[in-house]
């Protein structure tokens, strides 16, 4: 009897191992596909942000035949160019001005040509831009192209309602022009061998409330979906982009509120559709899905990856410096260890303000402190502002 329950014992065995050497071969082959995959996606990045810095230093090295400093667009400076690279308008949202440049052979043609420049940046919308502008339609068809998630342009106007009260004419809007450039001050500089004649127009002061306002329906409603302070959302975008539609960093990051695809961008599209994606600019630089995103993205910080901390007020300083430098590194400033369950501990153990004075002394770079202390302050002034929402 004792030899057959042996037997039985080490046939139970063997057919035990053999089902636990298959199951580890199938963890392994699960293993290797993953890494596969995080490799591939990766070469994607890689090759779609190639892509677009092809596109980038091509556009550059054509207007470098006209201008000694082709300009692009950034963070809070919207820069677009004539047809003709004659001239160009840049919008500086944080310094509060437009600049029109046009290189002409007299101060007359010169007039004619700001004139024209001026009235298209006070009048255009985000969809004329992406139709219109060169640089915008090729990073939409490379975006295309990619088979990257991809969305049509929105039509928002970016400067129409900070000049105007009402809706206004192509007419009205050339009347406004042209009282503007017989005020302004023409200055006339020599470059590349041409002449360029400059002028700049101040933006309202108001400026930054007026442009909120064009985003406050899609603010309201991804900041209420996803359970986020509408005055944090406002505040994050004015920190990030300063509304500015076509915001572009050096990582890359797009849009209002800044999305980097290869992180928020794969986090939030997740959590969305269900997929590891990453988006494509022109996907990012559509105003709605932008804001969705990167409400998106504070839910996912605030309640999962910093759901242990638990202040609420804590927990909200924690996520706005996570949105710019990553919850690792905010456990780094608590624990030296980028691992935040580790550091939450610490961080319950004091109080909101404890906190606050903490990240704004440990936190490893200079550029999310300021930051914290930034998006603290307009948070501050949109709740005055929305304070019935």
């Amino acid at each position: 009897m004792m030899k057959k329950i042996l037997i039985c014992f080490l046939l139970y065995g063997c057919l035990y191992a053999n089902e636990t050497l298959d199951m580890q071969k199938e963890f392994e082959a699960m293993k290797s596909e993953y890494y596969k995959y995080v490799e591939q996606q990766k070469q994607e990045f890689k090759d779609y942000k190639d892509a677009l810095n092809d596109e980038f230093q091509r556009y550059q090295k054509e207007l470098k035949v006209y201008w000694k400093n082709p300009e692009l667009s950034s963070k809070s400076r919207w820069v677009s160019y004539s047809k003709d690279k004659h001239s160009r308008s840049v919008v500086d949202f944080e310094s509060g001005y437009i600049q029109i440049e046009s290189i002409a052979a007299s101060k007359q043609e010169a007039i004619k040509a700001l004139r024209k420049q001026l009235a298209f940046s006070i009048g255009t919308s985000t969809k004329d831009v992406i139709e219109k502008d060169d640089l915008q339609k090729n990073i939409a068809k490379i975006s295309k192209k990619s088979n990257r998630p991809f969305s049509k342009a929105d039509d928002k106007p970016i400067l129409k309602t900070v000049f105007f009260k009402k809706e206004v004419t192509k007419k009205e809007i050339n009347t406004y022009v042209k009282k503007q450039i017989a005020k302004a001050t023409i200055k006339k500089e020599k470059e590349n061998n041409r002449f360029v004649y400059i002028i700049k127009v101040p933006l309202p002061k108001d400026t930054t409330l007026k442009r909120a306002k064009v985003y406050k329906t899609e603010v309201i409603r991804y900041a209420s979906r996803y359970k986020v302070p509408v005055a944090l959302v406002f505040a994050i975008i004015q920190t990030e982009s300063n509304f500015n539609p076509f915001a572009k960093s050096h990582i890359p990051a797009f849009g209002l509120m800044q999305i980097v695809p290869r992180s928020a961008g794969v986090d939030s599209y997740q959590f969305l559709y269900k997929q590891k994606r990453q988006p494509s600019a022109s996907y990012l630089y559509n105003s709605e899905k932008n804001i969705e995103m990167g409400s998106v993205y504070l839910y996912i910080l605030y309640f999962r990856y910093l759901k242990k901390i638990k202040n609420p007020q804590s927990r909200l300083y924690c996520t706005i410096a996570a949105y710019n430098t990553g919850a690792g590194n905010i456990a780094w400033a608590f624990t030296r260890n980028t691992n935040i369950n580790k550091a939450v501990s610490k961080i319950n153990a004091l109080s909101s303000d404890e906190v606050y004075t903490h990240l704004l002394k440990e936190l490893k770079y200079d550029e999310p402190k300021q930051y914290l202390k930034k998006v603290r302050k307009r948070m501050s002034a949109f709740q005055k502002v929305y304070k019935n929402i």
